[in-house]
């Protein structure tokens, strides 16, 4: 897989890429990440990717030209699946949506700043809009790398072990059951003596009753 990231701010998206799963990832060459800086590609003199909006009102406006040579220029090298805009009124990032962007090949993320970006790119470049919650951040930047997470740790090879994404909260429409580990007593509190009787059909089913039981509780939402 590739993803090439189109941001003002590439020094703020590097980080999580040096580090962890993401790293490893990438070392494995099992996906490559491209940061384009999109002052790269004025024509201006103080390399300014903003203007004031027509109509007034407060706030800047990414401007069209910039970002057209940017995602054209890419575009002319290689076939994308997806080019995703990171923005507030996009669709709210989920399980379903990365699952499906995981078995994409070539990717593009448009980071949002300011106000926005022109309309424009918009309608002649945008093929999905994704937002990570019903907030405003800054920029598009932390919204991205939290996409790339999501849909990096589901490429194959890149978990050492590839079925532990399968049993995580969501992938089956519920929360993920209590998990323990040793000692089996801490402080006079034990682990469920099902988890340590080595009978793994009882420790399924208590797991799937425990996962309905968490999700009724803390996000009957998903029932629905």
């Amino acid at each position: 897989m590739r993803i090439d990231i189109i941001t003002v701010l590439p020094e703020l998206l590097k980080s999580p890429f040096e580090a962890s799963i993401l790293k490893r990832a990438i070392e494995k060459g099992l996906v490559e990440v491209h940061f384009h800086n999109l002052r790269d590609y004025t024509d201006n003199s103080y390399n300014q990717v903003d203007d004031y909006q027509f109509g007034g009102g407060a706030g800047m406006v990414m401007m069209i030209e910039p970002i057209d040579k940017c995602i054209s220029g890419l575009k002319a090298q290689r076939n994308y699946d997806e080019i995703i805009y990171m923005t507030p009124d996009g669709k709210t990032l989920n399980q379903k949506i990365a699952n499906s962007l995981s078995l994409l090949e070539n990717i593009i993320i448009l980071c949002g700043h300011y106000k926005g970006v022109d309309q424009r790119v918009r309608d002649m470049f945008i093929t999905k809009e994704i937002s990570i919650g019903d907030y405003v951040l800054s920029g598009g930047e932390l919204g991205a790398a939290v996409l790339c997470d999501t849909i990096i740790r589901l490429l194959p090879g890149v978990l050492n072990d590839e079925t532990s994404a399968l049993t995580d909260s969501f992938q089956d429409g519920l929360l993920a059951p209590p998990v323990y580990t040793r000692p089996a007593e801490y402080k006079g509190i034990k682990v469920p003596e099902v988890l340590l009787s080595g009978n793994f059909g009882k420790i399924e089913q208590w797991r799937e009753e425990k996962a309905q039981e968490r999700t009724e509780k803390l996000r009957p939402d998903l029932l629905q």
